[in-house]
């Protein structure tokens, strides 16, 4: 039998009533009625597949709302949710009948369903994107949708296998990072596991009939070690509680399976929660824990101190007892516990707007973390592209977060992977436009560098800088790139523009198709009325900075080419010939498979001739080439996110650009006038200096960085052995 095959599917008004009424909450009960009675008269007869009485899923739901704490709009919501997109009531009559509140939260939980799509990828992305423009304004819409699809899960049983299947997949990409990212931790494992049972019956199954083997086996452990440290705590009864936990299935899942784990070999399968009232005493049985039992090294984690982003603190310690059982604890208050199991929800109380609790500081912190995820659904909200939303939400909202400070001690978290830039657009939008570079631990770093967890960061800025294009595909998160993208497309609108229409001609060309300006305007027309556009040019500008990527829509541009310019059978072939070609600047790259393709060069390692080079296909800038050992190319293509992206590139036998950015960085004796030898060195040897800069490292020791011009990889080790000749130059490395 499965964990959650004894939940309650169904709960009928009377439930909910009696949920209402035992919460501490002032709700309208008035109002309440009113809705349960419009919603059961709307539904009628209508069944679920299963044939239980329609109805039963609206209370079902708004029973989930109520428990969360929610208000009384809310649970109105919750009611009503189906009722706009499943009857003959609209929004207007629920905005007249109910507030405005309700009628919003119940359209951003409603499908679009009268948008003809091109793709079910597409009408997907465009839900979710409707979702996110309603849960921006107010952040109930998504604890409704959440409850929905809690419920939905628990009785999807009746469901054609491939719908619970397509249901499982979109939890896992999009609905359980987004509860994580609210703190829901119960809503996010439950939607977990539910979803793993469908996706991989077999390892669920593997895995829950392990749990079921050792269930006396963890009640018995759990009962001794409840015990032992209720003793030794000789906290007075009621100040202290116990419990035991395993963690969720879908957790060992990706242990075990994905990692090839065995159950004896996860730390923390075994786990106590303690909850005391206040933080003092956490700290306190922190103490007592260690004196029971031996800590493993490097498994404690202070939440309290740091919380996480989605608000969560806690403190976490693994140890091993006195018969070398491995075990984790984790040590909060009562609030911190409603918090970690509800997040967001938990503090609700929501009084024209956005809350405001008793707490100044908790209420400040609860803005921030809205204002936070305000700022990752805006990007998602801002891409002229649907299709990308999906993606960014998993990358965005990644369980894996690093923690970084800044040189006077402020904390900031971002998913993992996540590079200087995106810390950059994280502390303010403005410093990311004017960055420079970056300092790590007070050592220079590239700009692709990937932050990691404890590490002191600080952003280089100058009044006249500007992002670079190439960020697009170093930055990590969607946030990042929608401001660098926004920065482009109002900064250089003129260049976007002509940058646009010639990277769709010169698709176009690749196909032999070969258009006038109005022709190429008439065909594109179905773009922008899909993507709201006023003029042409506005959908050239988007493709020029990266708002469209020109990848995923030329299928359905040569589609659309087929169908209004491509002679018919019966019609005769009047051969057009091709427009004269002008001799084309040749980067030096030639691309496998493509022809005249836009080429640049990729500054997270400057490549030079000589260098063993692989081609990316970038989202709307043509092919960047990287080293074949550039930290961004994974060693094994095949396992990368989208292997069909990564093309073969050689050097042409005679390369017509005579010069090629490289990146030196010199360690040397620190002494005056090195800086100036430097320079003397590569004036002689004719070298372009692009930039030329030094600082300490240590007392005796400095470091000189680099930018310059040279012709290949041959070239550059000639100036490098020059550079090393240098009096008091220890070491000379390319970057």
């Amino acid at each position: 039998m499965s964990k959650y095959d004894d939940i309650v599917h169904y709960q009928d008004y009377e439930e909910l009533v009696r949920i209402l009424k035992e919460s501490n909450n002032n709700y309208d009960m008035r109002k309440i009625q009113k809705a349960y009675n419009l919603a059961e008269k709307a539904h009628g007869d209508q069944r679920r597949i299963s044939g239980i009485p329609y109805i039963l899923h609206p209370t079902s739901v708004a029973c989930i709302v109520a428990g969360f704490g929610m208000d009384t709009d809310s649970v109105i919501a919750a009611l009503l949710h189906d009722v706009v997109e499943d009857t003959e009531y609209s929004l207007d009559y629920l905005r007249k009948e109910f507030g405005k509140d309700v009628a919003n939260i119940v359209d951003g939980v409603t499908k679009i369903s009268k948008i003809k799509l091109y793709s079910r990828e597409e009408q997907q992305a465009e839900n979710v994107r409707k979702m996110l423009i309603a849960m921006s304004n107010d952040i109930r819409v998504i604890i409704v949708k959440l409850a929905d699809r809690v419920h939905n899960m628990r009785t999807i049983e009746c469901m054609p296998e491939q719908k619970r299947r397509d249901k499982s997949r979109e939890n896992m990409e999009v609905f359980a990072p987004i509860a994580h990212r609210l703190g829901m931790k119960a809503v996010k494992e439950e939607l977990e596991d539910l979803s793993l049972r469908y996706l991989d019956p077999i390892g669920y199954k593997e895995i829950e009939d392990a749990l079921m083997l050792r269930e006396n086996e963890r009640e018995k452990f759990i009962e001794k070690k409840k015990k032992e440290i209720l003793k030794a705590s000789k906290m007075p009864a009621g100040k202290i509680y116990v419990s035991g936990r395993v963690k969720s299935i879908n957790s060992i899942y990706r242990k075990t399976i994905l990692r090839g784990k065995t159950m004896d070999e996860i730390y923390d399968f075994f786990a106590l929660r303690i909850i005391v009232d206040d933080i003092k005493e956490c700290y306190n049985i922190l103490g007592v824990i260690h004196d029971l039992y031996n800590p493993i090294p490097r498994r404690f984690k202070d939440y309290i101190s740091t919380p996480k982003p989605n608000m969560y603190q806690s403190l976490h310690t693994t140890v091993i007892d006195s018969e070398g059982i491995p075990f984790e604890v984790q040590i909060r208050t009562w609030e911190m516990h409603q918090t970690a199991e509800n997040g967001i929800a938990a503090h609700w109380k929501y009084k024209l707007g956005f809350t405001r609790i008793v707490n100044n500081k908790k209420a400040k912190e609860l803005d921030a973390n809205i204002n936070r995820i305000r700022d990752v659904l805006q990007a998602q909200i801002d891409t002229d592209d649907s299709t990308d939303i999906i993606r960014n939400i998993r990358n965005d909202f990644d369980q894996n977060e690093v923690y970084v400070f800044s040189p006077k001690g402020d904390v900031f978290n971002l998913p993992n992977g996540s590079t200087v830039i995106d810390l950059a657009y994280l502390i303010h939008t403005e410093v990311g436009n004017h960055m420079v570079g970056a300092k790590v631990d007070h050592r220079i770093v590239p700009i692709d560098y990937k932050l990691k967890t404890g590490e002191i960061c600080e952003i280089l800025t100058q009044k006249d800088s500007h992002p670079r294009r190439d960020w697009l595909e170093i930055c990590k998160t969607s946030s990042a790139r929608s401001k660098i993208r926004q920065w482009f497309k109002r900064e250089r609108r003129d260049e976007n523009i002509v940058e646009g229409k010639m990277m769709i001609e010169r698709e176009l060309k690749r196909s032999n198709i070969y258009l006038e300006d109005e022709q190429l305007e008439d065909l594109l027309s179905f773009m922008l009325r899909k993507n709201k556009f006023n003029t042409v040019e506005d959908l050239y500008a988007s493709v020029g900075y990266g708002g469209i990527q020109l990848w995923k829509v030329m299928p359905r541009i040569k589609e659309e080419y087929a169908l209004k310019f491509k002679p018919h059978e019966d019609e005769p072939v009047i051969s057009k010939p091709k427009p004269a070609r002008h001799r084309r600047i040749t980067s030096g790259v030639i691309v496998d498979g493509m022809d005249d393709c836009l080429i640049k060069f990729s500054h997270c390692c400057n490549p030079l001739p000589g260098d063993e080079i692989i081609g990316y296909i970038t989202r709307g800038f043509g092919v960047s080439i990287h080293k074949r050992n550039c930290t961004n190319i994974p060693k094994d293509i095949s396992k990368a996110e989208e292997p069909e992206r990564y093309v073969s590139v050689r050097w042409e036998e005679e390369i017509k650009q005579s010069n090629f950015r490289a990146n030196l960085e010199i360690i040397c004796t620190d002494r005056t006038g090195l800086l100036a030898d430097v320079t003397i060195a590569l004036s002689s040897m004719r070298i372009f200096i692009h930039t030329l800069n030094s600082r300490h490292i240590t007392e005796d020791q400095a470091i000189v960085v680099a930018t310059i011009d040279v012709v290949d990889k041959e070239h550059l080790e000639t100036v490098i052995n020059r550079l090393k000749s240098i009096k008091d130059v220890i070491s000379i490395r390319r970057f």
